[in-house]
C-alpha cells in the first residue's frame, strides 16, 4: 500500500503528552496541508517520521514497511526542516555534491537550476546564509529529490513574498511532472489554501479533523445579521463559534446550507480555511 501509515502514535516529554495515540494516513500522490497550532504536536510527529526521534509506542509505515531504523525507507521520504542539520562551514555547491552521493535520486544538475531561480549563491558557505537563504537552500535539496514523500516543515520561513511565489510556483511544477506526496505543514494557512489537497488538523497532541479541503470547505459557511436573526436561523445548524460586535452577530456554521428567510437582511459568506482552522481549535473539534 504506497501511504504513510501512522498508527496509534503516543510520545510524552517529562510526563507530558505530546501526542496521544494519533492515527491517520497520508496517502500517495496528494499535496496535504498538516496544521496545527504552536505545541498541538505537528513536530514531534515528522520528527518520529524522519526518524530523528523515537515515539514511546505506535508504530509508522512507510508503503508497509516499518519505518524506524529502517534503510530501506531511506529513497522513500525525506523530510526539509527548520532544524539547521547541515555543515554550517561547507559551501553550497559542496552540500549538493555530498546530498548528491547518499541519494541516488538527488538531480543535481536541478538543484543547481533552482538556485539560479532564486539567486542563491553556491559558492557561499551555510553559514554566510540570511536566515531566508538558508530556508531556500533546504528548499531547493527538497525540490530537487526525486522521492515518494517529502515533507516540508515550515518551509517559507524567512522568505519574502517574491520567494514564497518562486516556491508554491515550482512545488505544483513538480507535483505535475511527476506525481508524489508533498506534505507542507505551516502556520501560513492561507497562502497554501489554493495548493493543498487534504487537510490534517491535530491539536493537543490529537488529531482533530482529516478531510479534502474543497469537501470541507463547501461545508462551511458564515452567516452574519442582527444578533437575534442569526440566533433564530442557528437554532438547528452545527455552529462552531460565534462573534458578537454590539448588535450585530456572525456564526459559523458546518452543514447543508438552508435558504435565508424571505425578506431577512442576513448575509452569508464562504468560510476559508484559515478561519475554520482557528474555529474548529478554539472549539476542540467538529
Amino acid at each position: 500500500m504506497n501511504t504513510i501509515q501512522i498508527r496509534n502514535i503516543t510520545k510524552a516529554y517529562n510526563g507530558v503528552t505530546a501526542l496521544d495515540h494519533v492515527s491517520f494516513s497520508f496517502e500517495f500522490g496528494k499535496i496535504y496541508g498538516f496544521l496545527g497550532r504552536n505545541g498541538a504536536g505537528k513536530s514531534t510527529l515528522i520528527n518520529i517520521i524522519a526518524n530523528r526521534i523515537f515515539a514511546d509506542s505506535g508504530e509508522i509505515l512507510i508503503d508497509d514497511l516499518p519505518a524506524t531504523e529502517n534503510m530501506a525507507i531511506h529513497e522513500k521520504i525525506f523530510c526539509m526542516s527548520e532544524a539547521d542539520l547541515y555543515d554550517t562551514g561547507l559551501k553550497i555547491k559542496d552540500h549538493f555534491k555530498w546530498i548528491h552521493r547518499f541519494y541516488e535520486n538527488f538531480d543535481l544538475e536541478k538543484a543547481l537550476k533552482i538556485s539560479e531561480q532564486f539567486h542563491l549563491n553556491t559558492n557561499l558557505k551555510f553559514k554566510a546564509l540570511s536566515k531566508g537563504y538558508q530556508s531556500i537552500f533546504k528548499l531547493t535539496v527538497a525540490l530537487s529529490l526525486h522521492v515518494p514523500y517529502i515533507i516540508f516543515d515550515e518551509p517559507v520561513l524567512g522568505l519574502d513574498a517574491n520567494h514564497r511565489e518562486l516556491f508554491y510556483s515550482l512545488l505544483l511544477k513538480e507535483y505535475e511532472n511527476e506525481e508524489r506526496t508533498f506534505i507542507i505543514a505551516t502556520h501560513l494557512i492561507e497562502e497554501v489554501a489554493n495548493i493543498i489537497e487534504e487537510v490534517i488538523l491535530i491539536d493537543k497532541g490529537k488529531l482533530l479533523l482529516q478531510g479534502n479541503v474543497a469537501a470541507l470547505l463547501e461545508t462551511g459557511y458564515c452567516v452574519s445579521g442582527m444578533a437575534k436573526d442569526v440566533e433564530d436561523y442557528c437554532s438547528d445548524k452545527n455552529v462552531i463559534d460565534s462573534d458578537e460586535l454590539g448588535g450585530l452577530k456572525i456564526a459559523y456554521i458546518l452543514g447543508e446550507k438552508s435558504a435565508i428567510p424571505q425578506g431577512s437582511n442576513l448575509q452569508v459568506s464562504a468560510m476559508n480555511l484559515q478561519k475554520l482552522f482557528v474555529k474548529l481549535t478554539e472549539k476542540g473539534g467538529i
